[in-house]
């Protein structure tokens, strides 16, 4: 599989970078970055000069590389558009950008099938966060009652994250088909927000501070127990097996595809 990566100069693209071409089943073709055209990927590596090029355009860089997956970790005002244009060219697209609505990923999934390019739009690629969201599915109707408590560095540019709201619709969907549901919260806010944000049934409270990665905690509360899953990811590197496995994986898998657990 040849692998364009788009935002190649970014933390998370540095990272793709590296793994890709690290890897024996994949073959890294390029990158993509408008403020490093031109550029050998190796600098944004830290190796030798690898002859694979930085392109500051996205058409440009597939008309001169013809990749067959294109990994995307760049900015939620740009993906949209950047997943229609890789997609109407018969490319399987990773996205690990935060920010798709569902509707747009309806119509991703429309346009992938018509070009036959697949799509994975994963709000975590480690392996140990998708496990904690399938193992809080699994325990939520023997403990409905349930919150998220969700840790992100400074830098992030949503909240709450795509994991935390994941995992919430997952917990609800498993409530749900259960017939199970929380006991009724009596607590009133003294000040708005002090109790977090809903989806559906689930609170999420958000931390942002320097020095997080991503880290999240799903608490149950039972009958005089509590149940505790947490997840740390220490650096970027964590999310880089699950995006090596999308990229050999994406072919197989039609259409959009939601959460990187189907791929497991």
């Amino acid at each position: 599989m040849k692998v364009l990566v788009n935002g190649a100069a970014g933390k998370m693209g540095r990272e793709v970078l590296k793994a890709v071409h690290n890897d024996t089943e994949l073959t890294l073709v390029g990158g993509v970055d408008p403020s490093h055209g031109g550029k050998d990927v190796s600098e944004f590596m830290g190796t030798s000069p690898l002859d694979c090029k930085i392109y500051s355009q996205l058409e440009e860089a597939i008309e001169a590389v013809h990749p067959d997956v294109i990994v995307d970790f760049t900015t939620p005002a740009i993906i949209f558009e950047n997943a229609k244009l890789m997609l109407t060219k018969g490319i399987h697209v990773v996205i690990g950008t935060t920010g798709l609505t569902e509707a747009q990923r309806q119509e991703l999934d429309s346009i992938g099938r018509a070009h036959y390019a697949n799509c994975l739009v994963a709000p975590n690629f480690s392996l140990g966060a998708v496990m904690m969201m399938k193992t809080a599915a699994e325990l939520a109707p023997y403990f409905p009652d349930v919150e998220i408590i969700e840790l992100h560095h400074n830098h992030k540019y949503d909240a709450p994250s795509g994991t935390a709201v994941l995992t919430a619709k997952l917990i609800n969907d498993a409530k749900q088909k259960a017939n199970v549901k929380a006991a009724e919260d009596l607590t009133r806010e003294s000040l708005p927000g002090a109790r977090g944000a809903k989806v559906d049934d689930v609170t999420i409270h958000s931390v942002r501070l320097p020095g997080y990665v991503a880290h999240q905690e799903v608490i149950f509360g039972g009958y005089d127990e509590t149940l505790v899953i947490r997840h740390d990811s220490l650096s970027r590197l964590s999310f880089m097996p699950g995006v090596v496995l999308a990229c050999k994986k994406i072919k197989d898998f039609a259409g959009l595809t939601y959460g990187l657990e189907h791929y497991l």
